[in-house]
């Protein structure tokens, strides 16, 4: 997915893609394994990987540490995960995915703030916004 925006509002998933000018609608269990959220995002590699330290990288002053994380079950579609933390953070800097079929998803977090105060309004989908966009409500 590239440059997609994603908003959950507690029982619905949009998915917003300007450059497919489409809004995907599915409804979502944030306890469904296969859901993803903001928390299981950040410490999905807590559970059913063996893992090990791969490289060093530095990204302008920032240095990476990079854990390759190798899924437990032999039957997964995941071949590997590299995991890029920022030593000095101690914060998920980059997620790069690759499949058994060698293909490559990369997940890069581009600003990390907590405990920010948010407006309701931000969970909330407005259909105004994306009235030229195809609705591809899948259920």
């Amino acid at each position: 997915m590239l440059d997609v925006t994603r908003i959950f509002d507690g029982d619905k998933l949009y998915t917003i893609s300007p450059d497919d000018e489409e809004v995907t609608i599915s409804t979502q269990n944030p306890d469904d394994e296969s859901t993803i959220t903001p928390n299981k995002m950040l410490y999905f590699y807590e559970e059913g990987y063996n893992f090990e330290m791969d490289i060093v990288q530095y990204v302008g002053r920032k240095k990476i540490q990079y854990i390759k994380l190798i899924p437990m079950d032999s039957d997964a579609e995941i071949k590997y995960i590299l995991l890029g933390v920022d030593i000095e953070f101690s914060q998920i800097y980059k997620v790069i995915e690759t499949g058994v079929n060698d293909t490559q998803t990369t997940i890069a977090i581009v600003d990390f703030e907590v405990n920010l105060p948010l407006e309701e309004s931000l969970f909330v989908f407005d259909k105004e916004k994306y009235k030229d966009y195809y609705m591809n409500i899948l259920d």
